[in-house]
């Protein structure tokens, strides 16, 4: 007997065909003439309530604190955040987002939008994304940055709360730089996707993350792959996250990870966050 492949399609965006929540966070950081950045746009909804941290310094930060469940199955849900030319942005979440079963069965779809300008700088560090039992999302962070941008991105993906099983999680990310691609990974993980689990892909970790650093003065410097946490030989622990700092084509460096829970995979990413210059 033979078995149909598995085929995963992403959820259609027509309002008239999906049941759940519609919500977009949208954040624009712009640069004063003193060089202070501000906040000209800073409109959340839904689930997404945006809140300023009065910090000193240039620099606008932003928390986004979740205002209610979400994403559910069958909510469209989106952040779209642009540091225009000579702006610094910092964003972060207040806690983890959970993935969550619908009543209807349908996917949901988080989007993730960040545009940087000429010598601006954006900060996106939210906190994991939890997919419970039963969950289905699909998640795409896009990134378009001007040649003299800055970025750093950190990714955590936790598959399934304590002691229960995964839900499934569909992620792609794509860096954009001055129009060209630097990076353009899709993943997937949980019921119906092939091999997800099996010492090819993840090999029984339940936390994956990525940390990706893009700057200009990479472009003078000779990076060289390296190690993280239980992958170095000489401190192998299978019960450790175990990760590797990569540089990409471009001014650009990719450390990725996996471990058996979160604290121990951000540990490894702080490893990586730590052999980044400067």
């Amino acid at each position: 007997m033979t078995t149909a492949p598995t085929t995963i399609t992403r959820p259609s965006g027509d309002l008239t065909t999906a049941a759940g929540l519609r919500a977009t966070a949208r954040i624009v950081a712009r640069a004063d003439a003193h060089g202070t950045t501000r906040l000209p746009v800073l409109d959340g909804s839904g689930p997404f309530a945006l809140r300023r941290l009065g910090l000193p310094g240039p620099r606008a930060r932003v928390c986004m604190v979740g205002a209610m469940s979400a994403p559910l199955g069958g909510d469209r849900l989106a952040v779209e955040a642009t540091a225009e030319d000579g702006a610094s942005l910092h964003l972060t979440a207040a806690a983890a987002t959970v993935a969550l079963p619908g009543r209807t069965g349908d996917a949901a779809t988080y989007d993730v939008r960040l545009t940087v300008g000429d010598g601006a700088r954006l900060d996106w560090l939210p906190e994991p994304l939890i997919c419970a039992e039963g969950s289905d999302l699909w998640m795409t962070t896009t990134i378009d940055l001007a040649p003299t941008a800055r970025l750093v991105l950190r990714e955590e993906q936790v598959l399934g709360r304590a002691g229960e099983r995964t839900g499934r999680l569909h992620s792609r990310l794509t860096l954009r730089r001055a129009g060209h691609t630097l990076l353009d990974q899709e993943t997937a993980y949980g019921p119906g996707v092939p091999g997800w689990d099996t010492s090819a892909v993840l090999g029984g970790h339940r936390a994956i993350g990525q940390l990706l650093f893009v700057t200009p003065e990479l472009a003078e410097e000779g990076q060289q792959v390296r190690l993280l946490g239980g992958a170095a030989p000489e401190r192998l622990d299978p019960a450790a996250g175990q990760g590797v700092l990569t540089p990409l084509t471009g001014p650009a460096l990719l450390a990725t990870a996996v471990a058996p829970d979160a604290l121990r995979l951000r540990a490894v990413l702080d490893e990586a966050a730590g052999n980044l210059p400067g």
